[in-house]
């Protein structure tokens, strides 16, 4: 389970080795021009000093639980004292990071005016001296046989230098570990024999084009995964790597092997989602969880879980161990769940729905939600899911367990059982999925699968409703539709009774 493997990273020893960065936020307001120039005066009401780049990935596996050894260049200036303060308070021991009076510490200044930004400036490191890249390689060499894993987090700023490379594949040939590559330049680590690499899809583009690179194909609201899967093969034909992650931004990551397996692994749509520092949100949780032992796939599943949750965070953003344990423990319940149908096979596990309702979510389509008992079908009960289906794409049923359904109706009901229930509901035309649920509100199956819309009948109201309150939580709205006829499964029932009673009187007569 996701959760053994989060609780696996304590312990772990991570050597991260790349371009430190200091990433500083001035926020303010604005409420006039400049009189100098055509600009916003920002009255300054806060500031930030965070680590960025590769110290950004340390921070991120410290407080994900691992012990972490940081080798990168610095220089000796504002900058770099800020940075080094910034890892010693996220438990980022800064001994191993290389001093280089003769260079700059990368430094982005972000100016943020009422939540939007103004500008960025940049200062970058052009040069390292051949004193430290030596000393660097020294570290690395001490450091090494001690770690059960190592990232490499090259944003071309140049602490990850050739000879580094070469180093690290002398090093894990005695000492084998698992290697995961994140760089901006990835054909420079075409022979480090890596575990796992990481690029976005321009990235992975840009490298099988050779710089001829094109906006991407889409079908409906997302990248075309065929592209994405020939952009794979063509990338690991190239890269002497086990596996590559091509990430997706809002498409989640796209899984695929040497042996030639792929895997797409969507995520969720998020408002106003904040990018700075995902990516080693991402590449940090994807380590830790090989490192751990779990498989290829289930690292990428927990990573893209920790990536979910830095996107919702300001600034440079790190996820906590346990933050992540939280998340993985909720996916982890619900692919516990009991089953769902789609048309009239079952599947294992309510993660698979709510992976299908991401990518028909990302094709633009609407999810209508309704539930109930449905142990009796009868026209009522037909017309109703057609005109719930009406009100949107993808229509999916929530249909009690056999335990909710006494709580609710009696220890004589229901009269079928639950797959029985199920595989009906699942044959009728206007009905995409069908989930069971054992609560007798489905408030934690809306939180699961946040419908676009919930279907309720009868004379219910937002007031008296219990769940509406959760289906506006989720950025759902609830439409009532009123119940058609008199028909219902309880007078069904009376009436069989009544039948069996006429008949047996008349037997007995």
């Amino acid at each position: 389970m996701a959760v053994d493997l989060v609780r696996r990273f304590r312990g772990l020893r991570a050597l991260v080795i790349g371009d430190a960065m200091l990433d500083t936020y001035f926020e303010g307001t604005a409420s006039r021009l400049c009189r100098e120039g055509p600009v916003p005066v920002v009255r300054k009401t806060g500031e930030h000093r965070i680590p960025g780049g590769a110290a950004n990935t340390a921070a991120n596996l410290r407080i994900l639980g691992a012990e972490v050894f940081f080798l990168s260049i610095v220089g000796r200036d504002t900058a770099g004292i800020a940075l080094r303060a910034a890892l010693l308070e996220r438990g980022v021991d800064d001994c191993w990071m290389v001093e280089d009076e003769s260079t700059h510490t990368i430094h982005k200044l972000r100016i943020q005016a009422d939540g939007q930004y103004v500008v960025r400036f940049d200062e970058d490191a052009l040069y390292h001296s051949k004193e430290s890249q030596e000393q660097l390689l020294a570290k690395l060499k001490e450091i090494f046989a001690h770690c059960d894993l190592v990232v490499l987090s090259d944003y071309g700023y140049s602490s990850v230098s050739n000879e580094v490379i070469e180093q690290i594949k002398l090093l894990r040939s005695l000492h084998p570990c698992l290697l995961l590559v994140d760089s901006k330049n990835l054909y420079r680590f075409r022979n480090a024999g890596a575990t796992v690499v990481t690029p976005n899809y321009l990235e992975a583009r840009l490298l099988v084009e050779h710089g001829r690179i094109t906006e991407p194909t889409v079908s409906g609201t997302g990248i075309d995964m065929c592209e994405v899967e020939h952009i794979g093969r063509r990338l690991l034909a190239m890269i002497d790597a086990e596996n590559a992650a091509i990430t997706l931004a809002g498409d989640g990551v796209f899984l695929i092997d040497r042996q030639g397996m792929t895997l797409h692994i969507p995520t969720y749509p998020t408002v106003q989602a904040n990018d700075i520092g995902a990516g080693d949100s991402f590449a940090a949780a994807m380590a830790l969880a090989l490192a751990a032992g779990g498989s290829v796939e289930e690292a990428a599943r927990i990573a893209v879980d920790a990536a979910s949750i830095a996107i919702t965070k300001p600034w440079t953003a790190v996820v906590s161990y346990q933050e992540l344990l939280q998340k993985v423990s909720l996916r982890d319940h619900a692919r516990l769940s009991p089953p769902f149908v789609t048309g009239a096979s079952f599947r294992e596990s309510i993660t698979q729905l709510i992976e299908q309702l991401g990518e028909e979510r990302l094709q633009g389509k609407a999810i209508v939600f309704t539930n109930g008992v449905f142990d009796i079908l009868h026209a009522g009960h037909v017309q109703f899911l057609r005109q719930a289906k009406e009100l949107g794409d993808v229509l999916v049923v929530g249909v009690n367990s056999d335990r909710s359904t006494q709580r609710l109706k009696g220890k004589r009901r229901p009269i079928n059982r639950e797959r029985d229930r199920m595989a009906l509901v699942a044959a009728l035309d206007p009905v995409d999925h069908v989930v069971l649920f054992d609560e007798e509100t489905p408030i934690e199956l809306i939180r699961a699968l946040r419908p676009d819309i919930h279907v309720k009948g009868g004379d219910y109201t937002d007031e008296f409703l219990p769940e509406a309150k959760t289906v506006r939580e989720v950025g759902g709205r609830v439409v009532i539709l009123p119940l058609a006829g008199s028909i219902s499964t309880s007078s069904v029932i009376e009436r069989i009774i009544s039948l069996v009673a006429d008949e047996e009187m008349e037997v007995k007569q």
